[in-house]
């Protein structure tokens, strides 16, 4: 029987999503690769409870996660039943739809059909009544806003989530769909991008102080750049890493470029400095900014989860250390 940690709350720090009643661990735990069908459980059950146990209380999933798709909210389901349903009410639970799930024209995007029968299934993989979070995954430029955002309304009134997100939307996406958030008095508190060294779009956006402005936070996802911000791939790509699986769809042999391995070389020598992996460092990069809610990782291995837990060790940096980031970046 799973007794968690007691102690499970001494060290994580919180963030408030923005103006909102709801914080979150600077580090949250996403489900999307490591949790599928083709996993093994014992070892992602470890991994997942281990999080728990470390002060993580926020576990990230979406419809389409595996693979196979559906399989994540189906292994994080059995998780909850075995283990930690006694402790639903310190954890939040966030899944998502917008990307192809299944056949034909109702299976993908943003349409009201698809939005509350991707929930009702959601819900039944995971096995609970609702979920803390609902996203929109992506914005639909070919559904019109007010039918996607009248369809969250619906699943909040329907008691199927307690608030509402929405991910992969720019700043000027935000700010619509909020202004019909707003008049139909729906929870709207955060929202998830991209986010990394390597990938700063949200900075030239301005974006987390555009979702302050509108009253939430911003969670990021990828701040390891699907794990090219990693020592391993300074030299030979090992052969257990992202980069040789042939379904991970962002990552490839060919990302691993020689202008990458110079620039991981030039920011080994500063994290070191700070006594930081560049896994850790980059973590606590994405941090920096109090606007940065929450940092979603994701981990194949304890030893994995335990390296970016010490990030939280260092999240400060000087200015001297941010201006030598930059330069390495460049």
């Amino acid at each position: 029987m799973y007794i968690a940690n007691p102690e499970r709350y001494s060290k994580m720090p919180y963030r408030r999503l923005g103006r909102s009643g709801l914080k979150l661990p600077a580090f949250s735990f996403g489900l999307w690769l490591n949790f599928g069908g083709v996993n093994d459980y014992e070892k992602g059950k470890e991994m997942i409870l281990h999080a728990f146990d470390n002060g993580i209380t926020h576990f990230d999933l979406a419809n389409n996660y595996g693979p196979p798709p559906g399989s994540a909210e189906e292994f994080f389901g059995r998780v909850l039943k075995e283990a930690l349903m006694p402790y639903r009410d310190e954890i939040i639970i966030s899944t998502k739809a917008g990307y192809y799930m299944w056949p034909g024209p109702y299976g993908d995007f943003g349409s009201r059909k698809y939005l509350m029968a991707s929930i009702d299934q959601s819900l039944e993989r995971l096995g609970i009544p609702y979920v803390d979070i609902f996203y929109h995954h992506r914005y639909d430029s070919e559904t019109d806003l007010y039918e996607t955002m009248l369809a969250l309304r619906d699943i909040v009134l329907q008691g199927k989530a307690l608030y509402i997100g929405l991910s992969n939307y720019n700043s000027e996406q935000l700010i619509e769909a909020h202004k019909i958030l707003k008049e139909l008095n729906v929870p709207f508190v955060i929202t998830q991008p991209s986010y990394s060294m390597l990938n700063r779009w949200i900075e030239d956006d301005n974006l987390p102080q555009n979702m302050y402005n509108l009253g939430g936070g911003v969670i990021v996802y990828s701040a390891l750049a699907q794990g090219r911000l990693s020592n391993k791939y300074i030299g030979e790509i090992p052969e257990d890493s992202r980069a040789k699986k042939d379904y991970i769809v962002f990552l490839k042999e060919r990302d691993i470029t020689d202008e990458l391995r110079q620039k991981l070389i030039k920011l080994d020598e500063i994290a070191k400095k700070r006594g930081q992996t560049i896994s850790q460092m980059a973590l606590s990069w994405a941090l920096r900014d109090e606007l940065i809610t929450s940092v979603l990782i994701s981990t194949s291995k304890i030893s994995q989860l335990h390296e970016n837990l010490a990030a939280l060790d260092h999240l400060k940096f000087t200015k001297e250390e941010i201006e030598a980031i930059e330069k390495a970046l460049k």
